[in-house]
């Protein structure tokens, strides 16, 4: 590609384990894919502070710092790709990438770089391993010579799944030169404040920054207290509670109920919670839409005023959902979606419809489907193979509603049923609009050849749906008669007397 280079198999690592995708570099930045859906991970050019390559077991190893102090590391590169990359950041973004090397002596002493939410501890001169401390919960000082570092814990499966480090413990004797103290501060004690300034810990439990009280959930459902903290959302309630790391957050949803008293705001997360043998991608919440609340947030003025300026105020007055959102998309820096253009016949932002035998709304956004409340549905249509219009089988009352069929690229397919007549064309339309393929009478069609022949009332024309079905089916004239929906924008239907 002329604009950078596109590599497959590409993980992503992380505390949770590694997850493979597809990574991009271009003149742009960096954008990386999970395979198969899921987590993004996107970097502006202009946000890239540093480059540096490290060769690790069976493979290369592209770590990324960014603006903000956070890093990301890319492995599953090959050796011929080290110099080509390198090429690029010095040639397109004016970076040139550092080499580290991995320290495989097994030494447990050695020194201590902290740079920005990063601690590397550096053995001879080469890396022995590194964690974030955006990951750390708490610090304690043991004695006067031992810090001990308590790591956060999740309910995500990503936590579950694999074993994860919990603790780990720094021994700083006195005669340190790197930290030094004096006879009321040693220097383990100099080594805790500094990892106390960087990380975002506190003296025992952290506070939450800001606590909604008694906020109704309905996936997974019950009535929860939800609490906001500097790194992770907590969920408490009387039969389950749930501790979720920001890292996990995709996206926020901000999607309001035509004619309801009720707002959803989906907090959808990779990799999932888990209760019992279900997991939850996708944590719905439900606000009453005209309910006002005022919230002053508990966060250190320094911290404040630094880390997260222009994200967080002070206190916060307004719509509960719109608090909501403002804080965690201020805390976690996920984006926040909110309906598009689409706009039902009620002037609404969904349709009413039914997944399997669920009733629920199907929110036509600007890049991907919705459905809500249960089982919560999320489709981009990046991965939609087509969708397909379709006629209920029987007379009477159904006449009135119609299906939408969605096909994603890996063969699955989602059918979302008894949608009303009237909305069609506003679907039809929305769809059309987003480039979409619409799978209708027999071919894969534009939309605008599909609008014609679907406006077409000629009740004598070839169906070539109809004589798909055929095809497929083994049907010749000599079957017996039977009754098939016409895919026209009528609503009759046609007796076969065959």
């Amino acid at each position: 590609m002329t604009d950078g280079h596109l590599f497959n198999n590409i993980s992503l690592g992380g505390r949770g384990g590694t997850n493979p995708g597809q990574l991009k570099i271009y003149s742009g930045g960096i954008l990386w894919k999970k395979q198969g859906g899921g987590k993004a991970v996107e970097v502006d050019k202009s946000d890239i502070l540093g480059v540096t390559w490290m060769k690790v077991p069976r493979t290369n190893q592209l770590c990324v710092r960014i603006k903000d102090g956070l890093y990301y590391k890319f492995a599953g590169f090959r050796d011929q790709d080290v110099a080509s990359l390198t090429n690029f950041f010095q040639n397109n973004c004016g970076i040139t990438p550092e080499e580290k090397q991995l320290s495989v002596s097994g030494h447990n002493w050695g020194e201590v770089d902290l740079n920005g939410n990063m601690l590397t501890f550096v053995t001879g001169s080469k890396q022995a391993f590194e964690v974030s401390l955006a990951d750390v919960s708490q610090t304690q000082l043991q004695g006067k010579n031992d810090v001990i570092l308590e790591f956060h814990v999740d309910d995500t499966t990503g936590a579950n799944e694999k074993d994860s480090l919990m603790e780990i413990s720094f021994h700083i004797p006195n005669a340190n030169t790197q930290f030094v103290g004096d006879e009321n501060r040693p220097p383990a004690q100099v080594f805790r404040e500094k990892i106390m300034s960087v990380a975002d810990v506190g003296t025992g439990v952290e506070e939450a920054v800001v606590t909604f009280e008694g906020i109704a959930i309905l996936t997974p459902r019950g009535r929860y207290s939800v609490e906001l903290h500097l790194s992770f959302l907590r969920l408490q309630g009387q039969a389950n509670d749930f501790k979720i790391q920001y890292s996990s957050v995709v996206r926020l949803f901000l999607l309001p109920k035509f004619n309801q008293p009720h707002t959803f705001v989906v907090v959808t997360l990779d990799p999932p919670i888990r209760k019992g043998q279900t997991l939850y991608p996708h944590i719905v919440l439900q606000f009453e839409t005209d309910y006002v609340v005022e919230s002053t947030v508990s966060i250190n003025e320094d911290l404040l005023n630094t880390k997260y300026k222009d994200r967080l105020e002070p206190s916060y007055k307004g719509l509960i959902h719109e608090v909501f959102t403002t804080i965690m998309r201020g805390l976690s820096g996920a984006k926040v979606t909110k309906p598009g253009k689409f706009r039902s016949c009620q002037d609404g932002y969904a349709v009413k419809s039914s997944l399997k035998a669920e009733d629920g709304v199907l929110y036509p956004l600007e890049k991907s489907f919705f459905f809500l409340p249960k089982p919560p549905t999320l489709i981009l249509h990046e991965e939609i193979d087509y969708v397909e219009f379709e006629r209920h089988a029987a007379g009477g009352s159904n006449m009135h509603y119609f299906d939408l069929l969605i096909r994603l690229k890996t063969e699955q397919e989602h059918l979302f049923r008894n949608i009303q007549r009237n909305e069609y064309h506003n679907l039809f339309d929305f769809i059309s609009s987003k480039g979409l393929k619409i799978m209708n009478l027999g071919d894969v069609r534009t939309a605008d050849g599909v609008a014609e022949i679907l406006q077409n009332d000629d009740d004598d024309a070839v169906d070539p749906h109809l004589e798909r079905i055929k095809n497929e089916a083994g049907v010749d004239e000599s079957d017996e008669e039977v009754f098939i929906s016409f895919p026209h924008q009528s609503s009759e239907f046609i007796y076969l007397g065959l």
